[in-house]
């Protein structure tokens, strides 16, 4: 049988206060399209299917037509979803009766019933092409500290034990339920020891690195682990079968050069057969100016200006996001109205411009260290801080005016 693994949407994302809810849409379609033409038999959704645990009105719509749009165009597809750290597990469970009418599966907290695991919501059955059972998901949600049974004092790390104790669980029930030539699939949202984390949209979560999970979470008779928190794409300690899909859209400035996609996932008789990448079509690019580091205000303005025109005819979502990482010698008060003005007629929209400080960084203490601040003269203290940011020393034109200043300040003082 054929998966589909995907994960962290975040719909209702917004890039610098820009709304990413036509790129989601285009990713919708694109998956709807994907999804009849692999002759894919279950889709996963491994978390964070919003972007925060409240979202609006317009990302719900998204998620809802979408599950609609899937069970018209695939009547036989499965879908499994469990919930991520950024979702609302509430939110997510609330629609259940309707799902579960519809055959879709959607785990967004840990269940249970008394006490005990709802197994039976976290035990999914997806059926192959000719409508049989060919695996069975075990659907654990984003864990909380909550979820966790008490574990014994000498475990070492309680968190982690108690992780490892809720699939266990799930698993083993899983197993009695398999039959032979049945697959054992897992899916979480956690983060998994020997992984990469994007440098600014993740949260570490379960208390942080120190609480990362092995991968010996998923025993070799897992077939594969389908698994959502990261956006970089990445298998786990060298397992084929354990893997994060990564998000399918690029949520930070700092993510626009990982590989989007999603995974096409092969069973047969029980077993792992092969792993797909499926790329994911970047609708809106995304430019760095320059492309490394940070260049001079005057080498800016020309590589700005060399930038693609814009076309007549496209969409404002379809045009490249820019960030422009400017080098700063000396104070620039003009600097984004001149920066701007490079910018008119050009495709790219800036959305985050970042001052690159060449001063020396230094505290005020690292100047002249011996004396006091006591001793110190205010030009001396406007000195040195002007000299943490700024390579170049002040002008005369803004000596002369910090003095015109103090004078004042000393006379409201008297």
């Amino acid at each position: 049988m054929r998966l589909l693994h995907t994960s962290d949407w975040h719909l209702g994302h917004t890039l610098y206060d820009v709304s990413r809810e036509a790129e989601h849409g285009a990713f919708l379609e694109w998956l709807l399209d994907t999804l009849e033409a692999q002759a894919v038999d279950a889709l996963l959704v491994a978390g964070d299917i919003f972007d925060t645990a409240n979202p609006s009105a317009e990302a719900q719509a998204a998620w809802y037509q979408f599950i609609a749009k899937a069970r018209r165009r695939l009547p036989r597809l499965d879908v499994v979803v469990i919930g991520g750290n950024h979702d609302s597990a509430a939110r997510l469970d609330a629609p259940d009766p309707l799902f579960a009418a519809l055959g879709v599966k959607v785990v967004g907290g840990l269940p249970r019933v008394g006490g005990v695991l709802d197994l039976e919501r976290l035990l999914v059955p997806v059926h192959d092409a000719k409508g049989h059972v060919g695996a069975w998901v075990a659907a654990v949600p984003y864990l909380r500290p909550s979820d966790l049974p008490p574990v014994r004092e000498e475990v070492g790390d309680r968190l982690v034990a108690g992780v490892r104790a809720v699939y266990s669980e799930v698993l083993e029930a899983a197993r009695l339920r398999r039959r032979p030539g049945q697959a054992l699939v897992a899916m979480g949202h956690c983060y998994m020891t020997g992984s990469e984390l994007s440098e600014l949209s993740e949260r570490k979560i379960l208390g942080g690195n120190q609480h990362a999970l092995p991968v010996e979470l998923f025993p070799e008779d897992v077939a594969y682990a389908a698994l959502g928190h990261l956006h970089k794409a990445q298998r786990v300690g060298g397992r084929e079968g354990v893997r994060y899909s990564g998000s399918p859209l690029p949520l930070s400035l700092s993510e626009a050069n990982y590989r989007h996609q999603v995974l096409v996932v092969d069973l047969k008789d029980g077993a792992l057969e092969a792993v797909e990448s499926v790329p994911v079509p970047r609708r809106a690019e995304m430019v760095r100016v320059p492309a490394r580091d940070a260049a001079t205000l005057e080498e800016v303005v020309g590589l700005l200006e060399a930038l693609p025109a814009m076309e007549e005819g496209v969409p404002d979502w379809r045009r490249p996001y820019l960030e422009v990482c400017v080098s700063l010698p000396r104070p620039e008060p003009a600097l984004r109205l001149k920066v701007e003005k490079a910018l008119e007629g050009r495709a790219a929209r800036l959305v985050k411009l970042t001052p690159a400080y060449t001063g020396t960084g230094g505290a005020l203490a690292e100047a002249r260290p011996g004396l006091s601040l006591r001793e110190r003269t205010p030009e001396d203290v406007f000195r040195a801080r002007y000299a943490r940011d700024y390579e170049e020393p002040p002008t005369e034109g803004l000596l002369e005016a910090f003095h015109t200043l103090l004078t004042q300040v000393q006379e409201d003082a008297s």
